[in-house]
């Protein structure tokens, strides 16, 4: 074969592309490079690298969101540039120009293994990557969401002190201003005071903060409000943590840390808890269980008292999680939009008086994560290794762009139990609920 019949045989990037158009049903939205050096696609689209055969394998074995990940986290696939900026342009492709896995003929499914046999790709299924969470029981056992808590939060909290700001607050924060020097930790602690102000809490006050991550709620609620709280969570590393804080603060007449399901909280007492918080633990509770997690919420406040939900939600139709999520990040995890939610609150007794949507604050929440991974690559990657650090950058880029683009958000839900005679103890009015918020 002569060097120019060599030459112009399509590389593995040009048969690559055709089985992708043939199995999407349209054109790559990106530029794609393989192995063997040889790219095609649009000159001013994003870069996808195919570093290896293995890739291509694994989409063979598992195709899809969960697939492709596999491969980016391994390193066998890759983007140049702005991953940001890649995610965007396949997701837009997919929804201006309908890409979808159209219905294969047995002659389709042909061809495609024909090629996958002359890219030299087929072979045994890849092992899942190491940092892929393993589930094992009954889904929502106690013993299998403490596996699920664990995957995630017990990650180190070396980690996450490097990823979070002072406060270690990992939900959205509420950016209060516009002004420059207004910044992530600034964004929390306006977030842990509204949530204080919400539920009206006063010193000597009961609170109950369920899911109470590395306490900054906790924390915040005792030192600068002079109430006694009952911190929960399933995650050894943040028990451990909050307990730490609580001693150093000099707290420890205030705080009580409890490692527990939520499922075996006891009552706060013979009315229960002046009131109740739970931020962004209730994804984790799942859909079935969901209404015994918000009867739970109802028993352990008192009449009168109030419960504040943050919780990240879909919009209609849109996916809640996704494969990526669910086996990376947080397994077992169930979004749903905001309106079944509260249903859910309501069916449970409590009356929910008010709601507000962060969507927005979370981009800038998650997208200030996202920099200070990059900015701190090297440490995060000898911290957790490579793969788990791309296993991050995959998730906040990812994130940032639901939350932009609407596919998931975040919403706080006040709501009361009733007292004697259905009184509220709100505000009657709508300028005086603000007026009581203040400036935060």
């Amino acid at each position: 074969m002569t060097a120019t019949e060599i030459s112009a045989r399509p590389g593995a990037a040009h048969r690559l592309s055709a089985l992708s158009e043939d199995v999407l049903g349209g054109p790559l939205p990106v530029r794609l490079r393989a192995w063997d050096g040889s790219e095609t696609g649009p000159a001013d689209a994003p870069v996808v690298v195919v570093r290896s055969r293995r890739a291509l394998r694994r989409l063979l074995w598992q195709p899809g969101e969960l697939g492709l990940a596999q491969a980016y986290v391994t390193g066998e696939v890759d983007v140049e540039g702005d991953l940001a900026q890649g995610l965007r342009t396949v997701w837009a492709a997919q929804r201006e120009r309908g890409l979808r896995p159209p219905r294969l003929t047995p002659a389709d499914r042909g061809r495609a293994l024909a090629t996958a046999v002359r890219l030299g790709a087929v072979g045994p299924r890849p092992s899942a990557p190491a940092s892929q969470a393993r589930l094992r029981g009954g889904l929502h056992s106690r013993a299998r969401d403490r596996a699920a808590i664990s995957h995630h939060y017990d990650l180190s909290n070396d980690f996450y002190g490097l990823l979070l700001d002072d406060t270690m607050a990992y939900s959205c924060g509420y950016w209060a201003s516009s002004e420059p020097g207004f910044g992530p930790a600034d964004a929390q602690r306006a977030k842990l005071e509204l949530i204080c102000r919400k539920l009206a809490l006063a010193p000597g006050a009961r609170l109950l903060d369920i899911g109470c991550g590395w306490g900054s709620l906790t924390l915040h609620a005792a030192e600068r409000h002079g109430v006694r709280v009952t911190a929960v969570t399933l995650a050894g590393e943040q028990a451990a943590h909050v307990r730490e804080r609580v001693r150093e603060l000099g707290l420890t007449d205030l705080v009580e840390v409890v490692r527990q399901d939520y499922r075996d909280i006891r009552d706060g007492g013979v009315e229960g808890y002046d009131a109740v918080a739970t931020v962004e633990m209730g994804e984790h509770v799942g859909d079935v269980e969901y209404p015994a997690f918000a009867a739970a919420l109802h028993r352990l406040v008192r009449p009168g008292g109030r419960v504040l939900v943050q919780q990240m939600s879909r919009g209609p139709g849109a996916p809640g999680g996704g494969p990526f999520i669910e086996a990376y990040i947080a397994p077992d995890m169930h979004m749903r939009p905001l309106g079944e939610t509260v249903g859910l609150l309501e069916g449970a007794g409590l009356e929910v008086r008010h709601t507000e949507s962060l969507r927005e604050h979370y981009v800038r929440t998650v997208t200030a994560w996202h920099r200070t991974l990059e900015e701190h690559w090297d440490r995060f990657a000898a911290l957790v290794g490579e793969e788990t650090a791309r296993v991050w950058r995959l998730y906040l880029v990812g994130a940032a762009l639901a939350f932009e683009e609407g596919r998931m958000g975040v919403d706080q839900i006040l709501s009361v139990r009733p007292g004697p005679g259905g009184d509220s103890g709100m505000p009657s009015t709508t300028h005086a609920w603000y007026e009581g918020l203040g400036r935060l």
